[in-house]
This record gives structure tokens, sequence and C-alpha cells, in this order.
């Protein structure tokens, strides 16, 4: 029996949904669980209004990439600011 438009939607979307997690799997580094404290959550919000970025992941993800364009130099200063 062939099967309904229904049927073959739902088995389309699992294919899909299977693809989303093993491609995820693959590029995963690893997970980053990370207790913020109450003053840095402000500078974040603030860094997150200044910005309009609205999803904290984003916000830490541009932050590494872009600190990461320092030269050392300018690197290790950018850290060393408490």
């Amino acid at each position: 029996m062939a099967k309904s438009a229904t049927e073959r939607k739902r088995e389309q979307r699992a294919r899909e949904k299977l693809k989303a997690e093993e491609r995820h799997a693959r590029l995963l580094a690893y997970s980053l669980k990370l207790e913020v404290f109450k003053g840095t959550a402000e500078r974040l919000e603030r860094i997150q209004q200044v910005t309009g970025i609205d999803e904290v992941h984003d916000l830490l993800t541009r932050l590494i990439h872009n600190a990461d364009r320092l030269d050392d130099a300018a690197l290790r200063k950018f850290v060393a600011e408490p």
C-alpha cells in the first residue's frame, strides 16, 4: 500500500532532523557551562543592548572570534585588563 502524503512528510522531517543532529555532533567541539556572577551578567547585558545581539551564545562567539583577530601583544593587554 502506498504511503500517504502525511506519512511521507513525517518521514522526511525525521530524516532532516537526524541530518541536523549529525551535523551538530560533527561540528561541536565541546559544550560550555558557565556560572555568571551579577556584575558580569550586568556587563554582558550592557554589551547585548549596545550591539543589539540578543543571544548570549552568539555574543560570546563573536567576542571570542574578534579577540582572536588581535595580535599577541594586544590580546595579552586586552585580557590583562581587570
